[in-house]
């Protein structure tokens, strides 16, 4: 092929060294060069031609193993892909119910715990309840007794002294000024009587209420810390705790 390159060149410097014809485009060339460039040019082409066929066919070959090869590496890394593919989802399912399987055992175990706090919480508070009915109740029936005592102790009061009165006014009646003085001290013993049968019940009205008022004020503690353990519970941030009253009515009594 270098041969081929070597004679085109020796024409084209032939050329352009050749006398022109006057008046015309022509030229005058040497002819035996220009046959003899020509008949090597010509003996040249065909193996340069051969030599770039097999080049050529070479390529070709070359190309179809790339291919051949390219289609295997694709084929393979298709099915690798494929193995990869199902083994990935394999384990995501395998951990998928792994997952699924904690997550319920762990849902479980806090409705369970869940539960058994609210039954404590739902103990406490009846046991809570049921202290502060009993408490009322003994405190409801310490007053009725104190206030029925009080009461019948007025009244014992009262009509003794009536009594006393009106034996006064008897024993005076004949005397007008007498009576007049003894129905003024029935008047005053019975209006004093009355003041202290009033007082008695007022003293007993406020124990009852002052007792009903220290009660109210335990039952509003255990109330809110009920309420304390509900919203702990609800919220999730832990077990709930309960308030103790700093002093039952019970213990302020004693």
């Amino acid at each position: 092929m270098y041969r081929v390159f070597e004679a085109l060149d020796e024409l084209v410097a032939i050329v352009e060294e050749a006398r022109g014809v006057p008046m015309t485009a022509g030229c005058v060339v040497p002819r035996g060069d220009m046959l003899e460039l020509l008949d090597d040019v010509r003996d040249a082409i065909p193996g340069e031609l051969d030599d770039a066929q097999d080049v050529l066919d070479h390529r070709d070959k070359l190309v179809g193993d790339a291919r051949t090869n390219a289609e295997q590496t694709v084929s393979s890394a298709n099915e690798e892909a494929h193995t990869t593919l199902a083994d990935a989802r394999a384990d995501a399912d395998r951990i998928l119910a792994d997952a699924k399987a904690k997550a319920d055992r762990m849902v479980a175990e806090a409705q369970a715990h869940a539960e058994q706090l609210v039954g404590d919480a739902r103990e406490e508070a009846d046991r809570t309840v049921a202290d502060g009915q009993h408490e009322y109740d003994t405190l409801t029936s310490r007053a009725a007794a104190e206030a029925e005592r009080m009461i019948e102790s007025g009244r014992s009061s009262q009509e003794r002294s009536v009594a006393d009165g009106r034996a006064e006014q008897e024993r005076l009646v004949s005397d007008t000024e007498v009576v007049k003085a003894a129905h003024a001290e029935s008047a005053r013993v019975i209006d004093a009587a009355h003041a202290e049968s009033d007082r008695l019940r007022g003293d007993c009205d406020l124990y009852v209420d002052t007792k009903l008022a220290e009660f109210e004020e335990f039952l509003t503690g255990t109330v809110r810390s009920v309420g304390r353990g509900r919203q702990q519970l609800r919220t999730g941030t832990g077990i709930p705790t309960y308030d103790e009253p700093d002093e039952r009515p019970s213990e302020r009594r004693r």
